[in-house]
């Protein structure tokens, strides 16, 4: 959360002729309600069941992005179905910098939207040691505070140059 999935991922996508997804975005296009609301009414269980059967649904595409919530790799084995199946990118952001970030967006982030901010970065922090070893299994690790509109492109050029 907070760590810039959407905001690069649709920059990299057009820079690069990619189709971008959001994987919240879908899942409430077809739950008709929010992820907020999901998580409120249904509760996180079954969100991260329709998270994952979401996810799925894109397997096989090709040239295509996807900015998953930061859960996602944590829950019914999503980090290796997604390694399996395509590229991941850890984009690694500092608790404090995520602070900033979602400090604007309380509202929309069901599981910090009652939080003062002292809470909110113990929660930040707790969160990021508790999803590391997921978030260490992506194939390619971005420092956050480091990416360009160029990042996307230079990793491609990267992950095609021979070893």
């Amino acid at each position: 959360m907070g760590s810039g999935k959407t905001h690069w991922g649709k920059i990299w996508a057009e820079m690069n002729g990619f189709t971008f997804i959001d994987l919240d975005a879908e899942i409430e296009k077809e739950a008709g309600k929010t992820v907020a609301a999901i998580f409120e009414n249904m509760g996180e269980p079954y969100f991260r069941e329709i998270e994952a059967t979401t996810l799925r649904r894109f397997e096989g595409a090709q040239n295509t992005i996807i900015a998953c919530g930061g859960g996602t790799p944590c829950f019914y084995e999503n980090i290796k179905w997604m390694n399996e199946h395509g590229t991941t990118i850890y984009l690694s952001t500092t608790s404090s910098k995520i602070l900033q970030r979602v400090l604007t967006e309380q509202e929309q982030r069901p599981l910090i939207k009652k939080m003062n901010p002292a809470e909110l970065l113990f929660f930040i922090e707790k969160t990021l040691k508790e999803r590391m070893s997921f978030y260490s299994a992506a194939k390619f690790t971005l420092v956050s505070g480091q990416l360009s509109d160029q990042s996307f492109g230079d990793l491609l050029i990267t992950m095609q140059s021979p070893k």
